[in-house]
């Protein structure tokens, strides 16, 4: 079997686990990895955002596995499209590990630490939005780059803090510079974050069969009511966006959503629990009463910007 993955540290990380879950389940299976470097890769000096946001860390192995040159390709959940290019599937989305975002500084110990005009590092205009709405004083730098790239500009001085998630430190063995964990309450993750995705072709039945061990339910039903939501709002990397979905004691599904202007000036929340089977309607349900609520304005709004 051919893994097709980015060549980043996190991603190698990630296709590396996949494989080594692969040949414990299947001692006899030989298992490759092929590095392909995507449009993400490439340009690294301009905001996600004014490039395409989603897609930019998927087309390139989506090509060579339509063209039968890998069998599967690793993402981390929250770099997928909604749309999925015809032929191939969304086949098996992993336990998730840690869906939140975090402080990392060499100064400060928390958010609520951070003086006025505190330089804050991220790409995500996600989570500049929801950090500006509660603390509009901090000055919110552009910050690309892989993990270690990210750190490596923080030590130099760059930044006061940057924000980064959670999963992928930890995953890198660099959980000990997490100095906060930012609560979802104030900043809510992105669409599957801290799950690992592993998209097929579609009509690729024998390798469908061997990866379906990989499958996490409750993930699964979390990731398709985020997953929906997003869809139904429309919201790549250029809309601040975000959304959690997790199973309660009960079995039911609570999804927590919201939308905000870049500035972080208005920011609009909401959530809805029900029946985990209905995760998608659950999804779209929300999606409808926040752009009822005055989402549409701001997506027409930032719609407006993106285009001077």
């Amino acid at each position: 079997m051919i893994i097709g993955t980015r060549s980043s540290k996190l991603a190698l990380w990630q296709a590396e686990y996949i494989a080594d879950c692969l040949q414990k389940q299947y001692p006899d299976l030989v298992v490759e990895l092929k590095h392909i470097a995507t449009t993400g890769d490439k340009i690294l000096d301009t905001p996600l955002a004014k490039i395409g946001g989603k897609g930019l860390f998927t087309k390139e192995l989506e090509t060579e596995m339509l063209a039968g040159d890998i069998d599967i390709a690793v993402h981390s959940l929250k770099d997928m499209p909604t749309q999925i290019p015809e032929g191939l599937t969304l086949a098996v989305i992993t336990e998730r590990f840690d869906p939140g975002d975090c402080l990392v500084s060499n100064v400060y110990q928390s958010l609520a630490e951070l003086p006025q005009g505190a330089r804050v590092g991220t790409s995500s205009l996600r989570r500049k939005a929801q950090l500006l709405h509660v603390r509009p004083d901090l000055t919110i730098l552009d910050l690309r780059g892989n993990v270690n790239t990210r750190l490596r500009k923080l030590d130099a001085g760059e930044y006061d803090v940057i924000i980064l998630a959670a999963a992928g430190l930890k995953r890198l063995g660099f959980g000990d510079r997490i100095k906060e964990t930012i609560d979802p309450a104030l900043c809510l993750p992105a669409v599957g974050q801290g799950a690992l995705a592993i998209e097929a072709r579609a009509d690729d039945e024998e390798i469908l069969e061997c990866i379906k061990f990989l499958q996490d339910e409750a993930t699964r039903q979390s990731a398709a009511a985020e997953r929906a939501f997003l869809a139904a709002v429309e919201g790549g990397c250029q809309v601040p966006v975000g959304v959690y979905a997790r199973k309660q004691a009960n079995g039911s599904l609570q999804v927590t959503a919201v939308i905000a202007s870049v500035d972080g000036k208005t920011l609009l929340r909401d959530e809805l629990t029900g029946d985990a089977a209905e995760a998608t309607k659950l999804g779209q349900t929300l999606a409808k009463k926040l752009l009822a609520a005055g989402g549409l304005a701001i997506m027409q709004d930032i719609g407006l910007l993106l285009d001077k």
